[in-house]
């Protein structure tokens, strides 16, 4: 069983907008990517949404949360989110991966997110966000 680790960001602006990307392969999510060597959590997820949406954050301190699956056989993965709000709201995508993006009100958003797992982490995330 081979296992994958990536990071990403819940980035929300305003308190009633989050950031989502639609990538290539059709589905609505977070931005997130593959951590790379030397790299701790916190600065993959900062690199990936700066990478696929151009848009620059800081962590919120406090929210941490994992989404494990199963991508394709014999594969374990496990994605850590963290709360994050932007420094700048100008959006270019990567074109490589990412089909579209924007900030969306919550919402709107919890309609578009296509995972279960995602969505119950969203739902997390506007908790924390609201205490």
């Amino acid at each position: 069983m081979r296992k994958e680790k990536s990071c990403g960001c819940i980035v929300v602006r305003n308190k009633s907008e989050v950031l989502l990307v639609k990538m290539n392969a059709g589905h609505w999510s977070f931005p997130k990517g593959h951590v790379e060597l030397g790299e701790s959590e916190i600065e993959t997820a900062l690199r990936e949404t700066y990478e696929e949406t151009s848009i620059k954050c800081k962590v919120v301190d406090g929210f941490r949360e994992i989404s494990t699956y199963s991508p394709c056989k014999d594969v374990v993965k496990d994605v850590i989110f963290f709360v994050a709000r932007p420094v700048n709201d100008t959006i270019i995508i990567q074109e490589e991966e990412i089909k579209e993006s924007n900030f969306f009100d919550f919402e709107a958003a919890k309609k578009l997110i296509t995972f279960s797992n995602d969505l119950s982490i969203f739902n997390k995330a506007i908790t924390f966000i609201e205490t």
